[in-house]
């Protein structure tokens, strides 16, 4: 009786471990982050942009949701994938009239991250670099 009860706790407190170890390194709050555009081929470059957002365990893929602002753009996030402290996804968009698929991930170290997303329009080929760094609480 005793071996088994050792045996179940020991099971138990290997599953918790194993879910506390799984957890992502990932402050929940404001987020400010900087993204800069890189588009090969173009004569001049793009300048930085910063934005701010909550981000939660749950909700967690770092995203400009003002920069197409007056556009058709209708996006939805698909196919997300967390990996230890990394964020994978796939987001779809329809931005005036056009299909755009792009694929992003991101890697927390608490309260900071750096990232990517690519994505393809009309054969260009564009990488958006990504960092950022928790702020405050959300509101």
């Amino acid at each position: 009786m005793y071996y088994r009860l050792t045996t179940i706790a020991a099971v138990f407190l290997a599953l918790f471990l194993v879910q506390i170890a799984s957890a992502m390194d990932m402050k929940e709050g404001l987020w400010e982050f900087t993204s800069k555009m890189e588009m090969p081929g173009m004569p001049m470059e793009m300048p930085a942009t910063k934005h701010t957002q909550c981000l939660t365990a749950k909700d967690n893929v770092p995203q400009n949701r003002d920069m197409d602002k007056g556009r058709n753009e209708d996006c939805k996030i698909k196919n997300t994938d967390v990996k230890g402290n990394t964020v994978m996804w796939e987001m779809h968009c329809v931005s005036e009239g056009k299909q755009v698929k792009s694929i992003g991930k991101v890697t927390y170290k608490g309260d900071t991250f750096e990232g990517e997303t690519k994505m393809e329009v009309d054969g260009m080929k564009m990488a958006q670099k990504m960092s950022g760094r928790r702020i405050g609480n959300c509101k």
